[in-house]
């Protein structure tokens, strides 16, 4: 009961944007830009999305978790999981320093993404691990693209996509090193589909 209990909490900070970061943001180390009002408002909706994928993150690691069978996975996963509540915190903040807003539709990309991950559990830990590691890989991507589409002279913002970049790297190879079988190449292209819907609507919504 205490666990349901926590994770519940851990889902509601989540949506709410409340979750505190165990480390101080990369964006600190960085002067603010004077960015133009277009600027800004495209670095905030850049970040709307990045905060989007993290939601959807916890949602994924929490479904995986509570799922997987093998004691290390669910380790691994918890520990994956907070690491990126740092995350989602950073990008909390930057979009707050941006002038921007959260996306409307959080709480439908959690309960989403924590059904996902929970189906993906329960195929069993060789599928949970390969369906992490192609999230990672795939947001790895992601990121690249945002870091390449960030007005310039935004250090700020682009601190932080490094780090969480660099983060997201190291959960993959985690993932891999467990054991991840490979995902077929319908799955990987079906999760680039679904990553594409949510990336668009969550940079206007």
């Amino acid at each position: 009961m205490d666990k349901l209990i926590n994770e519940f909490d851990r889902a509601l900070r989540a949506i709410a944007g409340v979750t505190d970061a165990s480390r101080p943001s990369p964006a600190n180390a960085k002067p603010e830009a004077e960015l133009d009002a277009r600027a800004r408002t495209h670095a905030a909706a850049l970040m709307r999305v990045n905060h989007v994928g993290e939601i959807c993150a916890q949602a994924l690691y929490q479904g995986q978790a509570l799922t997987a069978r093998n004691t290390r996975i669910k380790t691994a996963l918890d520990q994956a999981a907070r690491e990126e509540e740092d995350h989602l915190a950073w990008s909390a903040d930057r979009i707050r320093e941006l002038g921007g807003r959260p996306s409307l539709l959080n709480p439908l990309w959690y309960a989403g993404s924590f059904t996902i991950g929970a189906l993906a559990g329960a195929l069993g830990d060789r599928w949970n691990l390969a369906f992490l590691a192609e999230t990672e890989r795939q947001v790895e991507d992601h990121l690249s693209g945002h870091l390449a589409d960030l007005p310039q002279g935004d250090e700020r913002t682009r601190a932080l996509i490094t780090a969480m970049r660099a983060d997201e790297a190291k959960h993959g190879a985690s993932a891999r090193r467990l054991g991840a079988a490979d995902l077929p190449a319908p799955v990987k292209g079906a999760m680039r589909v679904a990553s594409r819907v949510m990336t668009t609507v969550a940079y206007l919504i």
